[in-house]
C-alpha cells in the first residue's frame, strides 16, 4: 500500500459526499470590498463587523516566546488592564479564540464534573470539554429548561455564529458556573459593546471574547475572577506552551478598544444594516434566521448554486453545508458590517433575487 493511501482514501470519501473545501484568495480593497481570485466582489461574509479590519497595523512583529519565558511585554499588561477596566473583571490574553476556549474548558472542568453544553456550541468549546474528560451533557439549543439538575457548569455562546440567534442567558439556572463565548457579540452588542451578557444584566463566571471579529484583527481574551485567571496562567496548556501575541499588535488593539467602547454610532449603523438587509430578503421571500448582524439565509440543497449565483453578481458569501449545519438546513450565511452602505445592501438582495 502506498505510504499515504489511507489519507487519500479519507479525502476521496469527502469528495464523494460533495464536501470538499478549497482555499480562495481574497485581497481586501476596502472594508467590505475585495478581489476574490482576481474578481472584484462585495464581501458579505466577513466577521469584521465594525469595518475596522483594513486599518493598518504597525510595531514590533514578534514577541520572542511564550509569556512565561521571554514573551511577556508591557503591552500585554496594558491591554489586559484596559480590558479589565472595560469589563470590570480580570483578563488574560490568548493568541486566538480557539486557544482561549480550549484553555478554559480543559482547565476549569475535571473528570468528576458534569457540564451542560448547548447543542450548537463552537468546536473549540467541544474540544476543550473533551480534553477535560468531564461528562458533557449536550442540551437542546437555547433551551434553559433542558439543563439537568446538578451540573457544575453551563457552556453557551452569546451570539451563535451559524444560526445568528442570541442566548437568553438570564433564563438559565444560576447555581452552576456559567461560561459564555462572546466572540461574535463583543464590541457589537450591549452597553459600550460589552456583549450579550452585559445587555441582559448577567455576570458570567467565564467570558471569552475575541479580536478577530469587531476588533478587525486577531487574538482573544478570557475574563473572570482572579482565581480563574491565576489558574489559567498556571495550568492551561494552550496558554503556557504557545508564543504570545506581538507587542505591536497589542498596542493597536488597545487603541481599538478605546474606539470600540465609544463606537455607539458604529453599533447603531450595524443594527440598522442588519435590519435593512433582513427586510429586503424577507420581501423577496427568503427565510432568514438570526437576531442580530449574522443573517443565515436558508437555501437547502440549492445552497452552492445560490452562492455561485451571488458570486457571478459580484457578491461573495459562501454556502454552508453539512456537516457544519444539519442536512436540510444548508444556508448562505451573510454577515453585515457597519461599513456596508444602503446601496451595498440593495445589491446583495438583488443578487439573491426572488426565493
Amino acid at each position: 500500500m502506498p505510504r499515504y493511501a489511507r489519507w487519500a482514501e479519507r479525502l476521496a470519501g469527502i469528495e464523494r459526499l460533495g464536501r470538499t473545501r478549497t482555499l480562495r484568495t481574497l485581497e481586501p480593497t476596502g472594508p467590505v470590498t475585495g478581489r476574490l481570485d482576481g474578481r472584484d466582489v462585495l464581501v458579505a461574509c466577513s466577521n469584521d463587523y465594525l469595518g475596522l479590519g483594513t486599518l493598518p497595523l504597525a510595531g514590533r512583529s514578534g514577541s520572542g516566546g511564550s509569556r512565561l519565558i521571554s514573551g511577556n511585554h508591557p503591552e500585554h499588561g496594558r491591554l489586559e488592564r484596559a480590558l479589565a477596566s472595560w469589563l470590570e473583571r480580570d483578563v488574560l490574553l490568548f493568541p486566538s479564540g480557539w486557544h482561549a476556549n480550549v484553555a478554559v474548558f480543559s482547565t476549569v472542568c475535571t473528570a468528576d464534573q458534569r457540564v451542560a453544553s448547548d447543542a450548537l456550541n463552537h468546536a473549540s468549546v467541544i474540544d476543550g470539554l473533551r480534553l477535560s474528560r468531564a461528562q458533557r451533557i449536550v442540551v437542546p439549543h437555547l433551551d434553559p429548561s433542558a439543563v439537568p439538575d446538578s451540573v457544575d457548569l453551563i457552556a453557551l455562546e452569546g451570539l451563535y455564529s451559524m444560526d445568528g440567534d442570541i442566548a437568553p442567558l438570564a433564563s438559565y439556572p444560576r447555581g452552576p458556573w456559567l461560561a459564555v463565548d462572546e466572540a461574535h457579540s463583543i464590541g457589537c452588542l450591549g452597553s459600550g459593546g460589552r456583549g450579550v451578557a452585559a445587555s441582559q444584566g448577567v455576570s458570567p463566571d467565564v467570558l471569552v471574547g475575541t479580536f478577530g471579529k469587531a476588533f478587525g484583527s486577531t487574538g482573544a481574551f478570557v475574563a473572570g475572577p482572579p482565581e480563574l485567571i491565576a489558574l489559567l496562567v498556571n495550568a492551561a496548556r494552550s496558554f503556557i506552551f504557545t508564543t504570545s501575541a506581538p507587542p505591536g499588535l497589542l498596542a493597536v488593539l488597545a487603541d481599538r478598544l478605546a474606539t470600540i467602547a465609544a463606537a455607539d454610532d458604529l453599533r447603531d449603523r450595524l443594527a440598522h444594516n442588519a435590519a435593512t438587509l433582513r427586510r429586503h430578503l424577507a420581501d423577496l421571500g427568503w427565510t432568514v434566521l438570526g437576531d442580530a448582524h449574522i443573517l443565515p439565509v436558508l437555501t437547502g440543497r440549492e445552497t452552492m448554486e445560490v452562492a455561485d449565483r451571488l458570486l457571478r453578481a459580484g457578491v461573495f458569501a459562501p454556502g454552508i453545508r453539512h456537516p457544519t449545519v444539519p442536512v436540510g438546513l444548508e444556508r448562505v450565511r451573510l454577515t453585515v458590517s457597519a461599513a456596508h452602505t444602503d446601496i451595498h445592501l440593495e445589491r446583495i438582495a438583488e443578487a439573491f433575487g426572488p426565493a
